[in-house]
């Protein structure tokens, strides 16, 4: 029963926050009064919101790119399976047998072989290219611009060092492109621009319906072998995909044997268009040399990761760093700390660390090991994986 004089409130009360927060309490403060108001939150809840959630924000703005690759196959499908020709080639057998193993059949003479580049910066792995291939090519088509993918004014490299290549001057098609230097474009319009361009100087060139011609970038290299048999047999594909092993940084590094953009097209005056994609659905195995990333000099690589189209997994400036480049290149890692491009986590998975390093030189290109010195950073072997600063 209430009391017959005085305030009677019903209300429960907490007396502990009614002692340090109340209207009555001498020793309120801002400090109790925060701790009386923090009573009614979960400590892990106020954990999660002010360090798990901006840790989770640093973390996918660090590792954001990672983690898309890793998941893959969930967002991404395979492309078709090529139909993968059988490649067969011994020195001791002649070109007539040959073209009969691979179902074709072999010609009175050659066809002319065109082969097409764009440059960038690949000097030591341009003349590796052109000696491997210059006793089955008619003509040499380079294209330089004085512009990136990614818009950044360049030197004219080749240009610059065409004496070295006199030993194919006399079958050389050499030509300039200026650059657009559209600011903030996609890099892939650029190069788009400078493929375009080839396309004109492949025509200036003088090829002809039914001559050879070989699209790949610089560092996709056909073995010779592969080129004689093309040019020397009927019934060969009109666009044929190159199947080529994949090095990254030397030859020390080999990753897989899954590099497909190198083609060769039987050319159709109006119809065949220079291009770097995927254009045919034919695969010849074991082709070539694809060596990515082969420099001699640590200026080079800062130089093509600034430079190609792929800038934006340049994430970070210390990606850029001559000291983290070559202790990258050393232990072939991955220079933009990516997860491997595949469409399985058992593919993934299977790739995942280091690239394992390969004491074999067998069976690469001749000029090559005929020149061991000069190229020694690109062989296997204790040390050679060092790289000049430039």
């Amino acid at each position: 029963m209430p009391p017959e004089s005085g305030y009677y409130n019903s209300k429960k009360t907490d007396d502990i926050c009614e002692e340090m927060c109340g209207e009555n309490s001498r020793s309120a403060s801002s400090i109790s009064r925060l701790k009386c108001l923090l009573r009614g939150f979960d400590l892990k809840a106020l954990l999660f919101l002010f360090i798990g959630i901006p840790l989770l924000i640093l973390f996918i703005y660090i590792h954001g790119q990672k983690i898309t690759y890793f998941l893959r196959p969930l967002w991404d499908s395979p492309p078709k399976p090529f139909s993968t020709i059988p490649h067969y080639y011994h020195p001791n057998i002649s070109a007539q047998n040959l073209c009969s193993l691979h179902g074709w059949k072999p010609r009175q003479s050659p066809r002319k072989v065109f082969d097409a580049v764009l440059f960038s910066n690949e000097l030591d792995i341009l003349q590796i290219r052109w000696k491997e291939l210059s006793p089955y090519v008619d003509e040499f088509v380079i294209l330089e611009s004085n512009s990136t993918f990614t818009g950044q004014v360049k030197p004219l490299f080749f240009a610059e060092n065409r004496k070295n290549f006199s030993f194919v001057d006399d079958r050389l098609t050499y030509g300039t492109v200026g650059g657009r230097f559209v600011k903030k474009e996609n890099p892939f319009v650029e190069e788009s621009y400078q493929r375009v361009a080839l396309d004109q100087l492949i025509r200036i060139a003088g090829i002809q319906n039914d001559d050879v011609l070989i699209m790949s970038d610089v560092d996709e290299i056909p073995s010779g072998h592969t080129i004689d048999l093309l040019r020397w047999c009927d019934g060969i594909p009109d666009i044929l995909h190159l199947q080529l092993k994949n090095y990254l940084y030397s030859f020390e590094f080999l990753l897989d044997d899954k590099s497909w953009r190198a083609s060769v097209h039987k050319y159709r005056t109006g119809s065949t268009r220079y291009a770097h994609f995927r254009q045919s659905d034919i695969l010849l195995a074991d082709s070539g040399w694809h060596c990515s990333f082969c420099f001699r000099h640590i200026s080079d690589f800062v130089f093509k990761m600034k430079a190609y189209s792929h800038v934006d997994r340049v994430r970070f400036g210390y990606f850029l760093n001559p000291v983290r480049i070559q202790e990258v290149i050393c232990k072939g890692a991955d220079l933009f700390d990516m997860f491997p491009e595949e469409y399985t986590f058992q593919d993934i998975i299977a790739k995942l660390g280091n690239i394992p390093k390969s004491k074999s030189a067998v069976y690469l290109p001749s000029y090559l090991l005929e020149n061991a010195q000069k190229f020694r950073y690109l062989l296997p072997g204790s040390g050679n994986c060092r790289r000049d600063s430039g």
